[in-house]
């Protein structure tokens, strides 16, 4: 049985949704709503985007909820989990009118035009272009984390995801 490598897995680099680090959160949602990761023929939309530098430099990734989490109104930032989830268990009543939202809406705009720089996760790991599908499984797991920059002479020229990965090990395990 031949184990299949990290190159073998990858999305190029070119086929997979990435942003300068100084576009905003608003920007990057945008260019992520349009995009669609193409593999083994099935679309599908990016659970993460690649942030770069002006030398074209991989400094980090950001997921769907990062973004979301970045345009939190400011309030709620410093709060506990257990504070959040208090202010929003209320029992509205039906007959009353709309609840105002103008100024919540005015403050998630305004968080929008932040850079996506300040809700990107640093790259935790890379795997090698001809690392084994065990390698990659490795730095997944213990890392904690769904996409594995793939490096090719010190370049990084593609990504593999766990999608790729769970695919590979069902075909060979699951007959």
């Amino acid at each position: 049985m031949e184990l299949k490598r990290a190159g073998e897995m990858m999305i190029p680099l070119d086929e997979y949704v990435s942003v300068p680090y100084w576009f905003t959160l608003r920007q990057a949602m945008s260019e992520m709503e349009k995009a669609e990761v193409v593999k083994d023929g099935r679309g599908h939309p990016p659970r993460f985007m690649l942030i770069f530098n002006e030398k074209s430099e991989l400094l980090g990734t950001v997921r769907r909820r990062d973004i979301l989490r970045g345009l939190e109104p400011e309030f709620l930032t410093g709060l506990l989990m257990d504070v959040r989830k208090k202010l929003f268990d209320v029992k509205v009543d039906p007959k009353l009118s709309k609840v105002p939202t103008d100024k919540l809406w005015k403050g998630i705009e305004e968080r929008a035009e932040r850079p996506v720089s300040d809700v990107m996760r640093l790259v935790k790991a890379t795997v090698d272009y001809e690392d084994h599908i065990i390698k990659v499984i490795y730095e997944m797991v213990d890392n904690n984390i769904s996409l594995l920059p793939v490096l090719k002479d010190k370049e990084v020229v593609g990504v593999v995801r766990t999608l790729e990965v769970f695919h590979e090990m069902a075909r060979l395990l699951v007959k």
